[in-house]
C-alpha cells in the first residue's frame, strides 16, 4: 500500500482540476493516476471528487482530506528541503503577478534591491490586477491586496490594508467637510469598481457604532490611481487605500476627512503561492524579503500616521460645513 503516492496523487488532481494534467506533471500515466483515486475512495470509504464531464469539485471529505494531505506533503518537502538546501543560494526564474498600482509604487525598488541580493535569480513579472490562476498560468508567486478566496493556496501577510477618505483642499473649500459619515450623501464619492463592495463602504464612528454608507460618486473605475489623480484635481472624494494616498497627504494635496473615524477593515496585502512551490528557495526568499520590507507597519502608513499629528481633516479657514 503506497499510502504516500495516493496522497500525492489526489493533491496534484486537485491542483490540476484534470486526471490529464495531474498525469503530466507526475510523469504517470493516466489511468494510474485514475486508479490511484478510485482506489484511495474505496479504502477510505467516502467520495473525495465529484466527476462530470466538464470538471472535477472536492466533496466535503475530499476538501478535509485535501488540507491534510497537502500540510503532511508540505511537512515532507520541508523536511527534505532542510537537508538539501542548507548551503543553497536562491536562483534560477521567479514568474511574479501582482498588481499594477501597488508594484510601480512600492514594489519597482524592493525588486531591484531582490535582485541586487540574489544575483543568481530573475524574474519574470506580469502586472495586472485580476486574480490569475497561480498553478494553471505557471506563476510561482502573487502578489494579492485585499480579502483572499478560500483556494489551495498558501498566504502571507505582508502589510495591512487600510483605506481612508480623503478630497483636495480647492474641493473641501467649495463643498465643506462631511463631519459625518451620513454627511457623504452629499457629496460625490468616486466608486473604485474591483472593491469587495464597490458602491459601499462601512465606517466606524468614534463611539464604535457602525455605519454603512453607499458613495454615489459619477466616477466609476477598475484603477485607484486615476480615482486619486481626479480628486486631486478637486473633484469629488476618494476612498483609497493608504498606500495610494500618503504621498498626496503628506504634501498637502490631498485632506483626509472623517480622521477620527475608521473604515472598515477589507483585507490585507498578502503574498500568495502554491503549496508545490511552498519551499522552493527563491520563492522563500522573496516572501521572506517582502515581508521584511512592509510588516508589521510599512511606509506609507507611517507618512499617513505623521500627518495625523497635524491638521488632516481640518477644512481651510473659508471652508464651511456641508450637511
Amino acid at each position: 500500500m503506497d499510502r504516500f503516492g495516493d496522497m500525492l496523487a489526489f493533491t496534484r488532481v486537485v491542483e490540476a482540476k484534470t486526471f490529464t494534467a495531474a498525469a503530466d506533471r507526475l510523469g504517470w500515466s493516466k489511468s494510474v493516476v485514475s486508479r490511484r483515486i478510485a482506489e484511495l475512495e474505496d479504502r477510505l470509504g467516502v467520495r473525495l471528487l465529484n466527476r462530470s464531464t466538464r470538471r472535477l469539485s472536492l466533496t466535503e471529505p475530499g476538501r478535509a482530506y485535501y488540507d491534510r494531505c497537502a500540510s503532511i506533503l508540505s511537512q515532507i518537502e520541508e523536511t527534505e528541503a532542510a537537508v538539501s538546501s542548507l548551503n543553497m543560494e536562491p536562483r534560477g526564474l521567479l514568474r511574479i503577478n501582482a498588481p499594477h498600482s501597488f508594484t510601480l509604487r512600492h514594489l519597482s525598488g524592493v525588486f531591484a534591491q531582490f535582485l541586487q541580493r540574489y544575483p543568481e535569480v530573475s524574474i519574470d513579472l506580469a502586472l495586472n490586477d485580476r486574480v490569475v490562476d497561480l498553478i494553471d498560468e505557471g506563476f510561482d508567486v502573487a502578489v494579492r491586496i485585499g480579502v483572499l478566496q478560500d483556494s489551495v493556496l498558501i498566504s502571507r501577510r505582508l502589510a495591512p490594508l487600510r483605506r481612508v477618505l480623503c478630497a483636495s483642499p480647492d474641493y473641501l473649500a467649495r463643498h465643506g467637510v462631511p463631519a459625518t459619515p451620513d454627511a457623504l450623501a452629499d457629496h460625490e464619492v468616486h466608486v473604485y469598481t474591483n472593491a469587495a463592495q464597490p458602491g459601499q463602504v462601512r465606517i466606524r464612528r468614534p463611539d464604535g457604532r457602525m455605519a454603512t454608507v453607499r458613495l454615489n460618486g459619477r466616477l466609476r473605475a477598475n484603477n485607484g490611481d486615476l480615482l486619486v489623480q481626479v480628486a486631486a484635481q478637486g473633484v469629488g472624494i476618494v476612498l483609497s487605500p493608504t498606500f495610494l494616498v500618503a504621498g498626496d497627504i503628506e504634501s498637502g494635496a490631498l485632506i483626509q476627512v472623517l480622521a477620527d473615524h475608521e473604515v472598515e477593515d477589507q483585507g490585507a496585502i498578502y503574498a500568495v503561492y502554491p503549496h508545490n512551490r511552498h519551499l522552493s528557495a527563491k520563492v522563500r526568499a522573496l516572501v521572506d524579503f517582502l515581508a521584511g520590507r512592509f510588516c508589521p507597519d510599512p511606509p506609507w502608513d507611517r507618512l499617513i500616521d505623521a500627518a495625523a499629528g497635524g491638521s488632516e481633516g481640518e477644512a481651510p479657514a473659508q471652508q464651511h460645513e456641508h450637511l
